[in-house]
């Protein structure tokens, strides 16, 4: 297992997917691909499962596991994300390949806008994207520069902890849901007791802990979390819908109070000599105008335009201006482009605007 591990992340693999009954797969640069001929039998997927699970009293429990996260690392090979879960009655396993190095903004090519955002003083930065997408690589970065950069404390809550930070010009407090605190709610709550200032909470699952995000952010802290959602507008609205409907108004009125930014990403495969996979990102900032649009439910639909006039001032942009700066740099193709816009009939009638206003500039 080991062996097949480590020649999946030679080769660049994001992902390993072992399930019994198919073969040992791994996604890399976004594909998934077979490792081996041989399939996993039941037996051997829960021998494997019982390697990755961390402790003696879990692994009593292994035939009552329906879904189970932790980590697992191997001198030599790497660490991973582990899910554990069960399809047909048989265990499946997914691995996600963490890096030991932590990824800096330079080696994700990211525009300089996130960096300025991560050394804000307060306010709520939500990173978003589909499952896979680098949110977790984009939060590591913006710890790390905060890290680098400045005297902080910052206090993470993961489940389970991903990237490790080392003490720089900051203090990095890194806590991990199920050993170190029992959930993202208490802890994020005990981390207002911590002397704080700055907060990253891996991902905001309900409305308990949204709600205390914002008081976080309106108490002067800035918080860094991720959401499954692919844009700001939809962000801003699954926000708000988590809210009882009795609440909604408030929670609309607390949120463009305490939001700072929304960065949101999709990754598309290279075309130049590095290969791999790049971010094309839309980052929206809280500027009085966008606090007035979330304000009003009628509005809030016009914050992309916003958004694609703020770049110059305030370093916003749309999917597809971004977009539009990889093709015209060699980085992606035009089709790739298309097929990750929002809209690919609409990209492409505004492709060529796009670009004669970029080479303008």
């Amino acid at each position: 297992m080991e062996n097949i591990i480590k020649a999946a992340v030679e080769r660049g693999a994001s992902d390993l997917h072992i399930k019994a009954g198919d073969v040992f797969r791994a996604r890399i640069d976004g594909e998934l691909k077979p490792l081996t001929k041989q399939r996993l039998t039941p037996e051997q997927t829960k021998s494997i499962a019982l390697k990755l699970i961390p402790t003696d009293e879990d692994r009593k429990l292994i035939d009552k596991i329906k879904d189970y996260d932790c980590s697992w690392g191997s001198p030599g090979i790497g660490r991973f994300r582990v899910n554990i879960l069960r399809q047909r009655s048989s265990f499946m396993i997914v691995m996600r390949v963490i890096p030991f190095e932590v990824p800096t903004l330079d080696k994700l090519n990211l525009p300089r806008a996130i960096g300025t955002i991560a050394e804000t003083e307060r306010g709520m930065i939500l990173v978003t994207g589909v499952t896979g997408s680098g949110k977790s690589s984009t939060m590591a970065s913006m710890i790390n520069h905060i890290n680098t950069e400045m005297n902080k404390h910052i206090v993470t809550l993961e489940n389970p902890i991903e990237f490790l930070h080392r003490d720089l010009q900051s203090s990095v407090t890194q806590r991990e849901v199920g050993a170190d605190t029992d959930s993202y709610t208490v802890g994020l709550r005990a981390a207002l007791r911590q002397d704080p200032d700055v907060i990253l909470i891996g991902e905001m699952r309900d409305v308990e802990t949204v709600d205390t995000a914002m008081k976080a952010a309106e108490t002067g802290h800035v918080l860094i979390s991720a959401l499954h959602t692919p844009d700001a507008t939809t962000t801003i609205a699954r926000i708000i819908a988590m809210f009882p409907a009795e609440e909604q108004e408030i929670a609309r009125s607390r949120l463009a109070d305490s939001l700072f930014a929304i960065i949101s990403q999709r990754l598309l495969p290279r075309e130049d000599e590095d290969g791999g996979r790049c971010p094309a990102l839309e980052i929206m900032i809280c500027t009085p105008e966008i606090r007035d649009l979330i304000r009003d439910r009628n509005r809030v639909g016009e914050v992309k335009d916003f958004i694609a006039d703020g770049r110059d001032e305030h370093g916003m942009q749309t999917f597809d201006q971004h977009l539009t700066d990889l093709v015209d740099g060699d980085m992606v193709t035009f089709e790739a482009a298309k097929a990750a816009s929002t809209n690919p009939f609409e990209f492409e009638q505004q492709f060529g605007r796009f670009k004669k206003k970029s080479k303008t500039k």
